[in-house]
């Protein structure tokens, strides 16, 4: 499988990497809802082409990190830097514009809109009138589904047709929260299959996600979080696995 991805150099991977540059830098960032707060003090970063993925129990606080490093989530403390701008108080379309992709829990798709309507409009209004080929070199089953109704599209192609915005916006990072809900394994081979593409053409992406022995074959990096708080950041390789996957995921990996 092909497809075409924009065209960024790959970096280092590592905290510590000389000459890192980061895609997305998340420092003291305090968020929630209400009077609940949800994240704490919470460091994160990623860099261009790094694949780091995002793990933790149920309601440690994953959704609302990309919340908030989306702009859907305003942060009580703390910053927010895309692509080294400050975008702390940035509306989302703004962030979008800078480089930000979010790809959210849920197909997200127009249900009675086709397909080739979907994509059409996941072209953002800044980059009008480019192709949405890159899209279907990503998904090739999407062509031959262009003129049919995406609320018609099986779950797997309902998740390709909304992973598709991250092929058609020219994004610096991606962000993305359980791609693989619902799926059958082999749609879920294929997705991450594709997914893999980006970082090697120098996307940085940050992923939540259920199967956690796949996110760490994947990840370059992985951060832990814990009550609302990172309690491991790092390369896969210093995790470790059975300890503190069962201490904070309440799962093995075997």
């Amino acid at each position: 499988m092909t497809s075409t991805v924009p065209s960024h150099p790959r970096v280092s991977t590592g905290a510590d990497a000389p000459g890192r540059s980061l895609a997305l830098q998340l420092q003291g960032v305090q968020a929630g809802y209400e009077n609940t707060t949800v994240l704490r003090d919470v460091d994160i970063a990623v860099g261009r082409g790094e694949f780091v993925a995002l793990l933790g129990p149920n309601g440690a606080g994953k959704t609302t990190l990309l919340r908030t490093a989306s702009g859907l989530l305003k942060p009580s403390a703390g910053t927010v830097h895309i692509g080294g701008a400050d975008m702390t108080g940035a509306a989302p379309h703004k962030r979008a514009q800078a480089g930000l992709c979010l790809i959210p829990e849920g197909r997200g798709v127009f249900r009675n809109l086709t397909v080739r309507d979907n994509l059409r409009m996941q072209v953002p209004t800044w980059m009008s009138g480019k192709s949405f080929e890159p899209a279907l070199e990503a998904f090739p089953v999407l062509r031959g589904r262009l003129g049919q109704l995406a609320g018609t599209l099986s779950g797997g192609e309902q998740q390709m047709l909304a992973l598709a915005r991250a092929y058609l916006s020219g994004p610096e990072v991606v962000l993305l929260d359980e791609v693989s809900m619902g799926l059958a394994p082999k749609v879920v081979d294929q997705i991450f299959e594709t997914l893999a593409q980006l970082p090697a053409a120098g996307v940085a992406v940050l992923l939540v996600e259920q199967y956690v022995t796949r996110a760490l074959q994947m990840a370059d990096q992985v951060v832990l979080l814990d009550r609302g708080r990172v309690s491991f950041n790092g390369p896969p390789s210093d995790l470790e696995k059975d300890e503190m996957l069962r201490g904070y995921l309440g799962v093995g990996i075997g």
